[in-house]
Parts: C-alpha cells; sequence; structure tokens
C-alpha cells in the first residue's frame, strides 16, 4: 500500500470515528442525562471503527517514519469529540508536505 493510499485511509477513518464518537456522546447523553436506552446497541460498532482509525494511524506513522509520541497523539485524538476533524486536517498537511504532494494553504 502507498503512503499516498495510506493516508487516504486515515483520513477516511478519522472522519468515521469523528462522526461515530459524536454518536456515541449523543448516547451517553440520552442514556444517563434521559434514561433513554435506544443507541444501547452502538457502544460496540464505535469500538470497532475506533480499532480500525488506530490500524490506519500506525500504517500512516511507521510510513511517515513518525515517533512513537506523535502515533499516540494521533490516535488520542479519537476519543475527544470534535477534536478528530482537527487533527485529521493537521496530520493531512503535514504528511502532504512530508511526501512532496502541494498542499495549499488557507489564508
Amino acid at each position: 500500500m502507498s503512503a499516498v493510499s495510506k493516508l487516504k485511509f486515515f483520513q477516511v477513518m478519522a472522519m468515521i470515528v469523528g462522526l461515530a464518537l459524536l454518536v456515541l456522546t449523543t448516547h451517553m447523553v440520552l442514556r444517563y442525562g434521559f434514561g433513554n436506552h435506544i443507541l444501547d446497541w452502538w457502544a460496540q460498532p464505535h469500538g470497532f471503527l475506533y480499532m480500525i482509525y488506530l490500524v490506519s494511524v500506525a500504517m500512516l506513522g511507521f510510513q511517515l517514519r513518525w515517533s512513537l509520541g506523535a502515533m499516540v497523539g494521533v490516535m488520542l485524538a479519537g476519543v475527544v469529540p470534535f477534536l478528530s476533524f482537527y487533527v485529521e486536517q493537521k496530520v493531512t498537511r503535514a504528511a502532504k508536505r512530508q511526501m512532496g504532494i502541494t498542499v495549499a494553504e488557507r489564508r
């Protein structure tokens, strides 16, 4: 698998996990705030998706020779609501620079 493919896999998984975490947060609010158990089934699929996200971070991190601390930091971004979206953008820009892909800068 090429570095570009690993980056795309990471991008997709970061978005999926970010959305899945928002659904899990909604589940927690409904369950513990309102006693509603409609999303009780969601915790297990979220955990499975998070494990795939961890694999995507490890694959990209080893390809780009990140430090272990950097990989763990990106992995932990998947446990804070909305943070995975921000970190995905930062990681994508940095990875593209490292791979020599032209990156459009924000103004």
